[in-house]
């Protein structure tokens, strides 16, 4: 029996890492840049990158409505940075018109710890993982705040974010704030793969 196939979003942002580690897993990684490529897919990711630019492109290349009736329909998918704004149902700070994706019941701030020379990292204590994560954040949002039925994954322990959720979980959606795909850690990944072979 072979692993699923896991997409990822292609059209923008950091594609290969992600690939790169699905495919350490031992799952059928595929980039998805059309709606046929998205239909071959048992769960995907959504990366970081600009989402504003993930969503007009998503428009362009007329994978948006697809995207989202997946997602409604159930399909595990699993946001980073720019993926977690996509998969939110609420933005502060958003761009005039922003669109997202939605799905998950929760408000997102865009690039909350500040601009580029504002990215840090730093370890994280993350629900279901033994030892902390090393998290890299780069123009990072946070979560606002969360609906009944999500559940906080992790937040940030220190500094004047303290207190910050910055990952998070609600049925077969994911998403975290910060880029798990960076370095050789591939324990959030595989606990996405996880939840794509449950479904």
């Amino acid at each position: 029996m072979t692993g699923p196939t896991i997409g990822v979003f292609a059209l923008q942002g950091d594609v290969r890492e992600h690939l790169r580690m699905l495919g350490e897993l031992g799952v059928e990684p595929l980039a998805v840049r059309r709606p046929t490529e998205l239909e071959a897919c048992d769960g995907l990711v959504i990366p970081g990158g600009e989402s504003t630019t993930m969503a007009k492109l998503a428009r362009t290349f007329e994978l948006f409505e697809a995207l989202r009736d997946r997602i409604k329909q159930g399909m595990p998918t699993f946001g980073t940075c720019a993926g977690m704004i996509m998969l939110a149902d609420r933005i502060e700070d958003g761009a005039a018109g922003q669109e997202t994706l939605g799905g998950l019941d929760i408000t997102v701030r865009r690039n909350a710890f500040g601009r580029q020379v504002d990215s840090f990292e730093g370890d994280l204590d993350f629900a279901g993982l033994d030892g902390p994560v090393h998290a890299i954040f780069i123009r990072a949002p946070w979560v606002e705040s969360v609906g009944d039925d999500v559940e906080p994954l992790a937040r940030v322990d220190h500094g004047p974010a303290a207190g910050r959720i910055v990952a998070v979980r609600q049925g077969p959606l994911m998403a975290t704030s910060f880029h798990p795909e960076v370095g050789g850690d591939n324990r959030i990944h595989r606990l996405f793969v996880d939840l794509v072979t449950e479904s």
